[in-house]
């Protein structure tokens, strides 16, 4: 990564993302994908688009993707050098659009939106820290990509700037295939969608945005997949709130990077992950 930690910083709070940051060479890339695609054989598609959380506390090489060097250079020049994981997920869009078994005039294939276009899996527009309740710092998300993320196969879309206008209201939201787990929405009168900012990525890159800027992604319409690990990070000052009405536990936290002097985030179990990582990164 060349980009001086001054300017990545500079663009990042004006804009609240950044994105087709470098991260895997090609042979990491393929080991990445060989990897997760014995997931997709031992757990099936349904389970790996959105249900393998967490995982870095089974598998190694899960781990050393969210301790990569150069995923830890980008976020440790936004937090600080003192870093912990909080949390991660892998999420896919599978191809769910057959091609149409038509041809035009052309010789072109159209996908047939008989199949239900309307409910294809996509993610409503959020802002992150709407789920996470984490006070006295900021969440910055990672995305790595596994596959090519592009426009028609759902990449992400955000609002820059949008993380300076604070928390907005969220719904429930109205059309189906919202992939939130908790299927919340920004109403659309609230978001300035003629601003968004599409974020393609190759694969092996990763863009990396703040927990409130809002952002979204749309349906996979190709028939290409679209893979990415998602990471979570907090400075060690950051620390979890409570809310009676959606209780969190934060058992996958791991201390990414540097030291953490105020054990925010400590548990028996995070105390034995921490003893197996190196102290200093």
């Amino acid at each position: 990564m060349t980009t001086s930690t001054a300017k990545l910083q500079e663009i990042y709070n004006q804009q609240g993302f950044l994105s087709a940051l470098p991260v895997l060479n090609e042979a990491e890339l393929s080991e990445a994908r060989h990897a997760f695609s014995e997931l997709e054989k031992e757990f099936g598609v349904e389970y790996t688009t959105y249900s393998l959380h967490n995982v870095h506390l089974q598998y190694p090489w899960v781990r050393d993707l969210t301790k990569h060097p150069e995923i830890l250079q980008a976020v440790k020049a936004i937090l600080g050098p003192d870093i912990i994981l909080l949390d991660s997920r892998f999420i896919c869009k599978y191809p769910t659009l057959k091609p149409d078994i038509q041809e035009n005039e052309e010789g072109e294939t159209k996908h047939d939106g008989s199949v239900g276009e309307d409910r294809l899996p996509y993610v409503a527009w959020h802002q992150d820290m709407r789920y996470w309740g984490i006070a006295g710092g900021p969440v910055l998300s990672v995305w790595l990509g596994l596959d090519d993320s592009l426009e028609e196969n759902g990449a992400l879309r955000v609002i820059p700037g949008s993380h300076h206008i604070g928390m907005l209201p969220h719904r429930q939201a109205i059309r189906p295939g919202n992939m939130l787990s908790v299927n919340q929405e920004i109403p659309e009168e609230l978001v300035q969608a003629d601003n968004a900012v599409l974020c393609p990525l190759l694969a092996g890159q990763m863009s990396i945005h703040d927990g409130l800027l809002v952002h979204a992604s749309d349906a996979n319409t190709s028939q290409r997949r679209r893979c990415g690990f998602v990471i979570r990070y907090v400075p060690t000052c950051a620390y979890p709130i409570q809310d009676p009405d959606r209780p969190r536990k934060f058992h996958a936290t791991v201390l990414a990077s540097g030291t953490d002097k105020f054990n925010h985030f400590s548990s028996k179990a995070t105390s034995a992950l921490h003893s197996h990582l190196p102290r200093n990164i």
